[in-house]
């Protein structure tokens, strides 16, 4: 593929340009770094200052560039902890709990976490998760009760959905469906 912008990591001459700039200029080489990073997704502030660390730029050099970069809104761990939830809720149809832990191994504050998965809503998790059923039940049509029911709860688990709401999702949805759910509370 010609034309192909290698990213950091891509092959191993993909930091020649972060060895091109003089070894003596960390702040140059923590610059160009984080421009590069930043040009191809958003990152957290810890993103890059584990970027810079892997990279031998000494902590004060790193910590006043993404100081800078912060002041400027370069960095925004508010605005990306937002963006998260919005894309991987309505991409992957992921809840609350699994979105707040992948914002925490992103680096993201607990606050800034907190009010990121606070805009999703009960009523609206609760609407995906109803989609996310209605377009896994087709594929377990021929299987015994108990055992759609197991599929469909663990998907949603795997997702982050809570037991109660996953379970109460699949109930109604098999019972759409005409199936009876008489017992399942208590075989669960």
């Amino acid at each position: 593929m010609t034309g192909r912008t290698e990213w950091p990591g891509d092959s191993p001459d993909s930091s020649r340009a972060e060895k091109e700039l003089s070894p003596q200029d960390p702040a140059e080489r923590a610059r160009a770094i984080c421009l590069r990073l930043l040009t191809g997704t958003p990152r957290t502030r810890k993103q890059l200052a584990d970027a810079l660390r892997k990279r031998e730029i000494p902590d004060d050099v790193a910590e006043e560039i993404l100081s800078r970069f912060e002041d400027v809104g370069l960095i925004d761990d508010a605005a990306f902890a937002g963006a998260w939830v919005e894309s991987r809720h309505h991409g992957r149809g992921l809840a609350r709990r699994a979105l707040a832990r992948e914002l925490r191994t992103k680096g993201v504050e607990p606050t800034l976490i907190q009010e990121a998965v606070s805009r999703l809503d009960s009523d609206q998790e609760e609407a995906t998760a109803r989609e996310l059923v209605a377009r896994k039940l087709r594929a377990t049509q021929g299987l015994d009760r108990d055992r759609r029911l197991r599929r469909l709860a663990g998907m949603l688990a795997r997702k982050g959905y809570p037991e109660g709401m996953a379970l109460r999702v699949v109930r109604q949805a098999l019972e759409a469906e005409g199936q009876d759910t008489d017992g399942l509370d208590e075989s669960f």
